[in-house]
């Protein structure tokens, strides 16, 4: 991983041998991901991967649940996510309130892959962007476990077809 105070200590030295000063600066956007990858810790059932090891901005996370509804799954978060959940809608916009209301700056990607990371342990039917799987997982819990089950083999759910998720 980068180390900002190597970085940091790099560019000093460059400047204090007359180097290239007009290198474009990192943004704040990139200074904070980098810190919070450098003190990322993640779960057992969660990977993170960096396509491109020099864009810290765009990475894949993957949730691999060991227990509940969703377990043996694996879920690919990056531009697109095709789960059969309540808080997640057909799109893969998620319902996360760390990601909305409870949004504080000093939450690190640490936070929200927890966070998601317990969404597929603990589904929130009284919160949804799916509304159908919620009104299912609140009304009936066995057919709402049927409809994950098969979603994850790949397959049609109330109309909607999700691509196969299950680890081999």
């Amino acid at each position: 991983m980068i180390n900002l105070f190597s970085i940091k200590q790099q560019k000093k030295e460059e400047e204090a041998k007359g180097g290239n000063t007009n290198r474009k600066r990192a943004s704040a956007a990139q200074l904070r991901i980098t810190k919070d990858v450098n003190e990322l810790t993640l779960p057992k059932t969660c990977k993170i991967d960096f396509p491109n090891p020099d864009d810290l901005l765009n990475f894949k996370l993957t949730i691999l649940p060991d227990e509940g509804f969703y377990r043996n799954g694996r879920f690919v978060f990056s531009f697109k996510v095709s789960v059969y959940h309540p808080n997640i809608d057909l799109e893969g916009n998620v319902c996360l309130n760390i990601l909305r209301e409870d949004w504080k700056p000093v939450l690190t990607i640490n936070s929200i892959i927890y966070g998601l990371q317990f969404l597929f342990l603990e589904p929130n039917h009284d919160d949804p962007l799916n509304k159908d799987a919620a009104d299912v997982l609140r009304q009936n819990r066995q057919l709402f476990e049927q409809n994950v089950s098969k979603a994850m083999r790949g397959g049609y759910v109330a109309g909607a077809y999700f691509d196969r998720c299950l680890r081999n």
